[in-house]
C-alpha cells in the first residue's frame, strides 16, 4: 500500500479506510519503545462531513488480543465509548479513547516539501502526524479529567472515528489498523558482542578511544615512575652528604698514659707547643721583641 504522504504529493485521494504508520522519512524511531506516530485521516471521512458542521476525530486503541473480547467503541445509541485506559487495563479488555483533535483539512493539506525546511518542519508533522502513546504524566494524575494519551502496550491496534459534535454521535469510522509493534528492550544475553556485527564507523571511534586510554595510562605510569626516581635520588644525595659532614669532622685523639710519670710528662709536652704557638703568633703581630723571645723560649723549653 502507497502512504498517504505519497498520494497528497500526487495530488490524488487516498483509498485507504483503516490507520496508517507513519512514513519512515516523516517519523523516525517509528514505532518506538512505548509510541506510534500515525497518519492522520487525510480525506478519509469527505463524504460523510456536512456542512455547517463541526466534527472531532476519537482516535480509540486496544490491544490485538482484545479483539476477541469486545471491540466495540459505541453503545447502542452510537454513541462513543468514553471508556479509558485504567477501565480496560491498558487496552487488555478492550478498546479505550486515546486521543482527540479536529478533522484535518483535506482541501488544503501540508506541503509536504517543506520537511526539508527546518524551519517549517516542526508545523508540517504536527499537521500530517499523530504520536500515539506520548503523554506519561497525566495517566495517574487524578485531578486530570481529560483524554489521557498512555504510553502504548506492545502489539497495538488503531481505529478513527467521526463524531458530530452537536449530539455526541458517531457519523462514521474506519476499520482497525493492522497490529502495530512497538519495539522491545533487549536482555542484555541476548545482545550480540561480536564485531562483525558493528559498522566501520563505530570500530574506528572504539580504536581511537582505546588507543588514547592506552596514551594517557602510559604517561601516568611515567610521572609516577619519574617521581619515585626523584625521591629515591633526593634520599641518597640527602644520606652522602650526611656521611661527608660526619667524616670531615675531627675526632678527639684519646691518648693512653700508663702511670702518673707519663701522665705528666704529656702534659708538660701539651704545654710546651702551647706557649711555642703563642709566641709565634705574637710576633707576627709586633706585640713581642725578637730579643726576649728566646729567652722566653728558652724558659719554657
Amino acid at each position: 500500500q502507497e502512504c498517504m504522504w505519497e498520494l497528497f504529493s500526487r495530488g490524488c485521494l487516498p483509498p485507504l479506510l483503516k490507520p496508517q504508520i507513519a512514513a519512515s522519512q516523516l517519523a523516525t524511531n517509528n514505532p518506538s519503545l512505548t509510541t506510534v506516530a500515525l497518519e492522520k485521516p487525510f480525506c478519509m471521512f469527505d463524504s460523510s462531513l456536512s456542512p455547517n458542521k463541526s466534527y472531532t476525530i476519537y482516535l480509540y486503541a486496544m490491544m490485538e488480543s482484545a479483539i476477541a473480547i469486545s471491540s466495540l467503541v459505541t453503545d447502542n445509541r452510537s454513541k462513543p465509548l468514553n471508556s479509558t485506559f485504567q477501565q480496560t487495563n491498558g487496552g487488555r479488555l478492550g478498546p479505550y479513547r486515546a486521543a482527540l483533535f479536529n478533522v484535518p483539512n483535506c482541501a488544503s493539506p501540508p506541503n509536504l516539501a517543506d520537511v526539508g525546511d527546518i524551519n517549517k518542519v516542526s508545523d508540517v508533522l504536527k499537521q500530517y502526524l499523530f504520536r500515539v502513546g506520548d503523554d506519561g504524566t497525566r495517566l495517574y494524575d487524578p485531578n486530570f479529567l481529560g483524554v489521557c494519551n498512555p504510553p502504548l502496550a506492545p502489539d497495538s491496534t488503531f481505529k478513527y472515528m467521526l463524531v458530530d459534535n452537536a449530539d455526541s454521535i458517531m457519523k462514521d469510522q474506519t476499520l482497525w489498523s493492522d497490529p502495530i509493534k512497538t519495539r522491545r528492550v533487549k536482555l542484555p544475553m541476548k545482545i550480540d558482542t561480536w564485531p562483525g556485527r558493528r559498522s566501520g564507523s563505530m570500530i574506528v571511534i572504539t580504536s581511537i578511544l582505546s588507543a588514547f586510554v592506552f596514551l594517557l595510562l602510559s604517561g601516568f605510569l611515567a610521572c609516577v615512575s619519574s617521581a619515585v626516581k626523584g625521591l629515591e635520588d633526593s634520599s641518597e644525595a640527602t644520606r652522602h652528604m650526611s656521611q661527608t659532614i660526619q667524616q670531615s669532622e675531627p675526632r678527639p685523639q684519646v691518648i693512653k698514659v700508663g702511670n702518673a710519670t707519663e701522665l705528666l710528662h704529656v702534659l708538660d709536652l701539651k704545654n710546651r707547643l702551647f706557649y711555642s704557638t703563642l709566641v709565634q703568633n705574637k710576633l707576627q703581630y709586633g706585640q713581642l721583641e725578637s730579643k726576649g723571645t728566646d729567652n722566653i723560649q728558652n724558659s719554657f723549653f
